[in-house]
């Protein structure tokens, strides 16, 4: 099956969005709103996003478009809001490792079902290598968020302790 010019739109526009959460998670541990990178993710997450309505097969991928823009839009909401405190900063790095994990998924498994042309990796959903790299992105997801709650509780700021 070949790919439209709008799906290669779509690829395209949102492809810059993986090196660009790789490099903020290794950066600084987590997707950061107010970095250049963070800015530049959430346009290329929109973008990819988006454009999964005109082209998407499967019900299935508008459903995971529209669960990414939420939680694309509640961790930069939060980013826009002044008065966050605290407990925001946990949902903002969950909700946006959330979308991180929503883009490799269809990523991973349409790189797999495509290449190499002609002859790809993976032809079944049920296949064990795609299920198996689904599964470690799964694993990630779920390690990776406690850990960036841990960082993050460790950054908070210290409080004196107060004599009454």
């Amino acid at each position: 099956m070949g790919i439209s010019l709008l799906g290669w739109f779509h690829t395209l526009g949102s492809l810059p969005a993986i090196p660009l959460a790789i490099y903020m998670l290794i950066k600084r541990g987590r997707i950061a709103p107010e970095s250049n990178a963070g800015r530049a993710y959430f346009w290329f997450m929109l973008l990819g996003v988006l454009t999964v309505y005109p082209i998407a097969h499967q019900p299935v991928s508008s459903i995971v478009a529209t669960i990414t823009l939420v939680f694309l839009l509640i961790g930069y909401g939060i980013a826009l809001w002044q008065p966050a405190r605290r407990l925001w900063a946990y949902l903002q790095a969950i909700s946006l490792s959330i979308t991180v994990f929503l883009l490799m998924v269809p990523t991973v498994s349409e790189s797999l079902r495509r290449l190499p042309v002609g002859d790809p990796l993976v032809t079944d959903l049920k296949d064990p290598l795609l299920l198996g790299v689904q599964g470690a992105l799964f694993l990630m997801l779920i390690v990776g968020i406690p850990l960036q709650v841990r960082a993050l509780y460790k950054q908070r700021p210290h409080q004196d302790q107060v004599a009454d």
